[in-house]
């Protein structure tokens, strides 16, 4: 017990030769904002100025530039924080990070995130499973995504690597329509493995998914007949009928035969 405390007397003395408890204690950094600074949090004397229409103003001091944003009713926001003297823009703030958001979402909804998927087999599969597993591995690829196979040994399977090998060599032959092989086979511990690519973009896949095809009633009423115009229907007869009257007057006109 005498030589613990004699060790925490020593431990608190060379705490308080380095500046006591406070310099001790682990300080942790505060957050640091990625958004740029606006109006009084500009914290220079200067700043060139750039006006709401992408005009150069000049260098002016903070207080003037504050001013302008203040008489124009738009913001003073730092685009160049780097730059000496700082760049500072008048714009509205509130406007630029609407428009910035829906940027940012358009961008992210035409993005296409490519999507590995993986199928197991073993060296000595069956034809039926072997028919199955294809047919998973043709539809990723139709779908845009990258296939990872993997050939799982077990036992003495190990010392025959060339089934697992010549397995893989015909799976990228039936699939070569659709995707080729982006690995080669490789050995990996117990497994083998080999890595399909789809021949067509995610991106592409999905502007041909979301294409308008024209449907059935459509394509029906295309080899339908169009109608004739209404006033095309009431003026169509009359030629018929104005040319059956010479004929019966002429018949009345004709003598009688006895």
């Amino acid at each position: 017990m005498r030589g613990l405390s004699h060790v925490r007397a020593r431990q608190k003395v060379a705490v308080r030769a380095r500046g006591g408890p406070a310099a001790a204690r682990v300080t942790q950094g505060g957050h640091i904002s990625t958004e740029p600074r606006i109006n009084e949090r500009i914290r220079v004397p200067e700043v060139r100025l750039v006006g709401p229409n992408g005009e150069q103003v000049g260098i002016v001091a903070i207080n003037d530039a504050l001013r302008l944003a203040q008489e124009a009713d738009l913001d003073l926001v730092e685009v160049a924080p780097t730059a000496r003297p700082p760049v500072a823009k008048l714009m509205d703030y509130g406007k630029f990070k609407y428009e910035s958001a829906l940027k940012a979402r358009e961008s992210r909804k035409h993005q296409a995130q490519t999507v590995i998927k993986e199928i197991k087999l073993r060296p000595k599969i069956d034809p039926h499973d072997y028919g199955t597993k294809k047919g998973h591995v043709e539809r990723f690829l139709r779908q845009g995504d990258k296939v990872k196979v993997t050939i799982m040994f077990r036992g003495r399977e190990q010392s025959r690597p060339d089934l697992g090998y010549r397995l893989l060599q015909k799976l990228a032959g039936d699939v070569e329509e659709l995707g080729f092989v982006e690995s080669q086979p490789k050995q990996d511990g117990r497994n083998m493995i080999m890595v399909i690519g789809p021949h067509k973009r995610k991106a592409d896949t999905k502007a041909d998914r979301t294409a308008p095809r024209p449907g059935p009633r459509a394509e029906g009423a295309a080899s339908r007949p169009v109608p004739a115009p209404r006033g095309a229907r009431d003026n169509g007869p009359a030629p018929a009928v104005a040319a059956a009257e010479p004929a019966e007057q002429g018949a009345a006109d004709a003598p009688t035969a006895i």
